[in-house]
């Protein structure tokens, strides 16, 4: 693969489609998210039900997000209660970064949230504009992975200067 060019339709053609094939670990990054939509053969079922799916074959799945997903993305949440305890989940207002990490083995590196508009399946004409790369480059999927990880450790908590908006910081 290398280092591929992601755009357009392509975000959930080749990177939520990826999600699916998880086999070990999925890290997911993403300033705002929303109650995002996916295709399940014929019809479509929350995002959140592919992570549930993911969770109980094994899959550790960590999501670090900015702010408090809306009402839509709550009841979706509760409608899976394996998320409430198996995924590890981290708010932090000063995350902006969008990432996708696929077993430490691949990367998506872009500007996509993980909304419908962003990053989902919304037709061409309610689509946001993003960039990215989905990337095999090591040296890439190690950086992406130590950004991520600096963020989850709590490493930047104590300077972070936005503590009071923080609903649990890490240190």
């Amino acid at each position: 693969m290398g280092i591929e060019f992601i755009s357009g339709k392509d975000h959930y053609d080749k990177v939520i489609e990826r999600v699916a094939s998880v086999k070990k670990s999925l890290w997911i990054g993403t300033a705002d998210i929303k109650d995002l939509h996916v295709k399940d053969g014929a019809k479509t079922k929350p995002f959140l039900g592919v992570l549930a799916d993911l969770l109980k074959s094994g899959v550790e799945i960590r999501l670090i997000h900015a702010k408090e997903p809306g009402p839509a993305f709550r009841e979706d949440f509760d409608r899976y209660p394996i998320l409430k305890t198996g995924l590890e989940r981290m708010l932090c207002p000063r995350v902006h970064f969008k990432m996708l990490i696929f077993d430490f083995e691949t990367a998506y590196i872009g500007s996509a949230n993980l909304t419908g508009a962003g990053i989902g399946m919304k037709s061409s004409n309610r689509r946001n504009f993003e960039a990215g790369i989905l990337t095999d480059d090591l040296a890439l999927v190690e950086g992406a992975s130590e950004q991520f990880d600096s963020v989850w450790r709590g490493e930047h908590c104590t300077r972070c200067g936005r503590r009071q908006y923080c609903s649990d910081p890490v240190k």
